[in-house]
Order: C-alpha cells, then structure tokens, then sequence
C-alpha cells in the first residue's frame, strides 16, 4: 500500500526519540510538512534533521493548553489548507516513577502522569478540532498502550488508568468528530524498546523476566518502532477512511 501524505501538515507530540521520532521521520519521508514537538528540547535537534527544512521542532509542553493552542495556530498559518491534516499523540510516559504500593502513592505523582498522558491528549486534539471541522476532514491518532487494555507491566497504577482513560477519549472524540470526516482512533503498543525509559524496564526484568515476556509473545520477538509507525500510517492514510474508534493492538499477539 502506498501511502502519500504530500502537501499534509502533521503534528507528531512526544517527538524528541523512541516513537515520535520514528513516526515523524516517516511522514516527512513521505512528503508531510511535519511539526515535532517535545518538553526535551536538546534531542529534537536530531528529530529535526531527520525531518529536513520543510518541518519544524518546537519545545512545547502538551499539559500546557496555552503552549498547545499556540503551536497548532503557527501550523495552520503555515499550512496549505488552513488546517493540521493528521495529529499523532504520542507524548506520555511514566516521568521516570517505578511501580509502588497504593498506599505510597501520593497526588502529585498520579496527577503527573495524567496530566501528559491524558490531559495533554485532549488539549492537542481541541486545539486541531475547529480546523480540521472548517476543513472537514482530519486524522487524529492517539498513542496509548497494552497497559490501557490490561495492566501495566511497571505496575503503575496512574500509568494504566491514564491510557485507558485515553482509550475512553478515543471513542468519545470519534463519535462527537465524525460528522466532519474527522477520525479518531488509537493504536496501543505492546513493550518496544525504544527510549531510556524502556531500555532501563528491560535492564531491570533480569533475564528470568525477560524471557516470560518473550515467551507471552505469539511471535516470540519484542516489537520495534517501524511497527508502530507503521500503524499509525495506516491511521492516517486514506486507506483508513472509514475506520474509526478503533484501538488496534500492535504487540506481537497476546
């Protein structure tokens, strides 16, 4: 299948390394003007080179709604159509928290992860609504994970909760959306090793866990970040037209 997004304007969150910058070196190579955008400043200098002159990098906090309204506004002056095309949520994370009893955990640590992994999605996805409704057509792909589907294996309690209140979000935005041509789905990751995050999860499963996770795997291999851009451009093309308010698991087969 070929997939051709020229003279499409995406905005990929979460871009500085692992999935976003997978998935925004990937529409630029298929011909979007690509805006990138991350809180990590110093590493979306590499997503930019990836992404060549015709995209942008900008350090943008998504659980600012200000920061997140200004940044669509300087896409769509810059856009051809008026509009942002395709949004890929993928900004989230466990902001470097490890699994603890309940009764350790207190506010600040579970509203964090709520407020990138949740609340960042629905500011990003209002702030490209009313362009994509004047447009009448849009691509809106969230990011989640299995641990939104099941539990988390960090044992993140605000983790799974948030992801799968992203998942909930999905769903709602497709409904109230859709009369505008506008598609909402989610695509829910199984475990990629694909930034310092998950890097120090595999470090810490020992080989013992390692090989139980392999072993749960239908396909008997981790997945990578192709994998999951792959189902994001899928999403986003025209060939997903009438699919929406799907959550497509991309993990190997549980």
């Amino acid at each position: 299948m070929t997939q051709n997004f020229t003279g499409r304007t995406v905005i990929v969150t979460g871009a500085a390394h692992g999935f976003g910058r997978a998935i925004a070196a990937a529409f630029a190579g298929r011909g979007a003007t690509v805006w990138a955008c991350d809180v990590l400043a110093a590493e979306l200098a590499e997503t930019g080179r990836l992404i060549g002159p015709a995209g942008a990098v900008r350090a943008v906090d998504v659980t600012d709604r200000g920061a997140v309204q200004a940044l669509v506004a300087e896409a769509e002056a810059a856009s051809a159509t008026g509009a942002v095309d395709v949004l890929v949520n993928n900004a989230g994370g466990v902001l470097g928290q490890v699994g603890r009893p309940i009764e350790e955990i207190g506010p600040e640590a579970w509203q964090g992860i709520f407020d990138v992994n949740l609340s960042g999605a629905f500011w990003c996805a209002q702030a490209v609504a009313p362009g994509m409704k004047r447009r009448g057509a849009g691509r809106i792909v969230n990011i989640s994970s299995g641990a939104g589907l099941g539990v988390s294996l960090t044992g993140i309690q605000a983790y799974a909760s948030a992801k799968a209140g992203q998942i909930g979000l999905t769903r709602q935005l497709a409904h109230e959306l859709g009369a505008w041509g506008i598609t909402v789905n989610n695509v829910a990751p199984g475990f990629v090793r694909s930034n310092p995050t998950t890097e120090r999860q595999w470090e810490a499963m020992g080989e013992a866990g390692q090989a139980r996770l392999m072993n749960a795997i239908a396909l008997r291999r981790l997945g990578t970040v192709e994998d999951i851009t792959n189902a994001v451009l899928f999403f986003a093309s025209d060939a997903a037209g009438w699919i929406s308010g799907q959550v497509l698991s991309v993990d190997g087969g549980k």
